[in-house]
């Protein structure tokens, strides 16, 4: 009987790649009541950097708007690199899917709020995610169509 090796899981770095405050309508927008319409977008990308060392992405954009005006467009992509080892792949699948947007997903939502404030405006605050729910239903979505992939990517609006 051979002797399994533990899963080893590993954060090796957090980190923002890209980030943008678009204020279109401004200083015009400041003359609205405050009365904002507020869209989230989401997505998230996997890709594998070495054996057991993958970066998982968390894009987020929130659009709001004012009397049908632009009154700001936050973005950010929220990174991190993991190391994972041992896992069996459905697990690590799991992990790189819902697990790991999960740890991002804080920072991610603090940037976005402090993009918004800066920019003189109300702070956003969004509501948490559960990212197992999605990851399930995008699973259950790939298995529906047999589609496999070394690049995964999901997103909700």
């Amino acid at each position: 009987m051979t002797e399994q090796k533990k899963p080893v899981f590993g954060i090796q770095r957090l980190y923002i790649k890209d980030s943008s405050f678009e204020s279109p309508n401004s200083p015009q927008i400041f003359r609205h009541p405050w009365e904002p319409k507020i869209n989230l977008d989401m997505n998230t990308k996997t890709k594998q950097l070495d054996a057991a060392v993958y970066e998982v992405v968390l894009m987020l954009t929130v659009t709001t708007k004012v009397n049908d005006e632009v009154a700001f467009v936050a973005e950010v992509q929220q990174c991190g690199i993991f190391n994972m080892e041992n896992f069996e792949e459905e697990v690590k699948n799991q992990m790189l899917g819902a697990y790991c947007p999960n740890l991002l997903f804080p920072y991610a939502r603090a940037y976005i709020d402090n993009l918004v404030v800066q920019g003189s405006f109300p702070p956003v605050h969004l509501a948490p995610i559960n990212f197992d729910a999605i990851y399930q239903q995008k699973l259950a979505e790939l298995n529906a169509n047999s589609d496999s992939s070394s690049e995964t990517e999901s997103s909700m609006h």
